[in-house]
């Protein structure tokens, strides 16, 4: 399921300094470009702070410690990134909250720390940037890394904010743990000349109807409607009155196309990113749909499970299929005995080999190097 929910962490009632808790990095180390990242800010000053992070929230969390009197706040755009770190922050200091949304929670803060990854969405990492920039208050500092130590494209990015951009290498003991690691430092003067945004709209057509869908870095698929959604679409005829399901919808394509052409059916649209989310809403509005739901899950969780009458997913291709086993294993719980699970993919070979453990009637076609798979429910 694609990713977000907002939560707050719990504190215990002796908190770390009585109960003498490990520094939360010793329990489960940050990866290096956010322990990079972490190294720079705590150079820097800052009681209100913003973080992203590369794996559990790990730099969010040692400055919510360690600056007992900061306000911090760890943002994600995923569900599933966002869960897994309020559980390992156990306890969680008072002062740091996790926001799963589609934007960065508004500041203005004086310090904000941005890990990245080379192998990230550059799009993605723009928006994220940007936002970074934007919700500093005057005089505050962004703290950025990235897992590539002869990187250009990032250092370009800061520069085109027209801002002073320093580099600061790895030190002292840290030097070799983040050998392959790089981080800068901007100051912010001024507010942004010219502040970009990345939302794309996209007009597409199902069958007799034009929809508008909306598109954004870190959604699948921006700036475009996913061929694996269009032969979705044309795979299904949906029956007058019908209650469908779209795990993991993405931009919303196809639980807009769905509801479109029926005011009967009824869809339920989820996913575990708070940007799809956000999206899939705004084409919803868009379209004057009134027969849409949308929900942030990450689990698979739908109303009155066990009722609906069809399934349909495009789950992605990488975890070695651990996220399409969820998809899976989500629309069986949902779907009522007899309904009916379309998977589209073009990767068709674990579906045939492990529906039919728990399924019946597996069936596959084959369109345009695409392959819609069929189950259906016992």
């Amino acid at each position: 399921m694609a990713s977000g929910r907002s939560g707050r962490g719990v504190p215990s009632k002796g908190g770390y300094a009585r109960r003498g808790m490990n520094h939360p990095t010793e329990l489960l180390p940050a990866r290096p470009a956010e322990a990079h990242a972490l190294a720079v800010a705590r150079t820097l000053p800052g009681e209100r702070i913003v973080c992203t992070t590369a794996g559990r929230g790990q730099a969010a969390h040692s400055l919510a410690v360690e600056r007992p009197n900061a306000a911090v706040v760890a943002w994600f755009h995923d569900l599933h990134p966002c869960t897994a770190a309020q559980a390992s922050w156990t306890p969680a200091p008072p002062n740091l909250a996790a926001e799963c949304v589609a934007d960065m929670p508004v500041g203005p803060y004086d310090l904000a720390v941005v890990p990245l990854t080379k192998n990230g969405e550059a799009e993605f990492s723009r928006d994220v940037l940007q936002a970074a920039i934007q919700n500093l208050a005057i005089g505050g500092h962004l703290v950025v890394a990235i897992d590539n130590p002869r990187d250009k494209w990032l250092h370009e990015q800061l520069a085109e904010t027209g801002e002073t951009v320093s580099v600061r290498p790895v030190e002292g003991a840290n030097r070799k743990a983040k050998s392959g690691t790089i981080a800068y430092v901007v100051e912010k003067t001024r507010e942004l000349a010219k502040v970009r945004d990345f939302t794309c709209e996209v007009v597409f057509r199902d069958r007799d109807r034009l929809l508008t869908a909306f598109t954004r870095p870190g959604v699948f698929a921006h700036r475009r409607i996913d061929p694996g959604a269009r032969h979705l679409l044309g795979a299904v005829d949906v029956a007058p009155d019908s209650r469908v399901l779209d795990i993991g919808c993405g931009s919303g394509c196809v639980a807009l196309g769905i509801a479109g052409r029926d005011a009967s059916v009824q869809v339920h649209a989820l996913d575990s990113s708070a940007r799809a989310v956000d999206c899939t809403l705004r084409g919803v509005a868009a379209n004057g749909l009134t027969n849409v739901t949308v929900a942030l899950e990450a689990e698979g969780r739908v109303p009155e499970p066990g009722s609906w009458d069809l399934a349909l997913a495009n789950p992605p291709y990488y975890s070695d299929f651990r996220l399409a086993e969820l998809f899976v294993e989500a629309a069986r719980l949902a779907l009522a005995p007899g309904a009916t699970l379309l998977v589209v993919t073009k990767q068709p070979i674990w579906y045939l080999e492990h529906l039919p453990r728990m399924w019946s009637s597996v069936a596959r076609e084959e369109v345009k190097g695409y392959h819609v798979i069929e189950a259906v429910r016992p």
